[in-house]
């Protein structure tokens, strides 16, 4: 063989290893991440519960304010109960359409978090909890694998439930009589994922 063969089939297999090592996890690795990601789905189910409380948040914040301000009291009962019952809608209406979402897109977004940064065996130990040096470093990616979902969940679910805090909010204005530029607003689903992203993750601590 040439030394331009030999220097040709140098670079090649420096490029094969360095292609594996930063970019191509093997099947068995694959395979190891999507098992964590099913050991996590409660920790999903939480971020995409919290993810529709703060979606109505400000719009929730609002209306107290309006309740106890433009209600008078001896019909702030009944109108409190009615606008709890529109919350109550909104939520199980929305929850598990963001729940479905979060399961769906998991493993698109967290498995790659999981297949850069751990190794097959870290994966295994990590599946396993057995040993807590390991534990606290799966811990450690949990803000990277919350920011990857929940920029994917929010963009992905927008469509769906904008229309959705448009209604509420008609409603919560009629339910105060109030016309429609004089509705409650609520904050824009971006704030919400903003908000998210900077909370410590619950996928990494729900097996705690």
């Amino acid at each position: 063989m040439t030394l331009i063969r030999l220097i040709t089939a140098a670079t090649l297999a420096t490029a094969c290893t360095l292609g594996l090592a930063q970019g191509g996890a093997t099947p068995a690795k694959k395979e190891l991440a999507q098992k964590v990601i099913q050991l996590q789905t409660p920790a999903f189910e939480a971020i995409a519960r919290q993810l529709a409380e703060q979606s109505i948040a400000p719009l929730a914040q609002q209306a107290g304010a309006v309740l106890q301000n433009r209600v008078p009291p001896e019909q702030r009962e009944a109108v409190a109960k009615d606008v709890q019952a529109d919350f109550k809608k909104y939520g199980d209406e929305v929850l598990p359409l963001l729940r479905e979402r979060a399961l769906k897109l998991a493993p698109a977004t967290v498995g790659p978090v999981l297949e850069e940064k751990l190794t097959e065996d870290e994966l295994k130990q990590v599946i396993a909890m057995l040993e807590a040096p390991i534990y606290r470093k799966y811990q450690q990616l949990g803000g990277d694998m919350q920011k990857a979902l929940v920029e994917k969940l929010v963009a992905d679910s927008r469509s769906a439930i904008e229309p959705k805090i448009k209604a509420l909010q008609e409603t919560i204005a009629k339910r105060f009589g109030l016309t429609e530029g004089q509705a409650p607003a609520s904050g824009p689903a971006k704030s919400a994922s903003a908000a998210a992203a900077k909370k410590p993750a619950a996928a990494a601590s729900a097996k705690k």
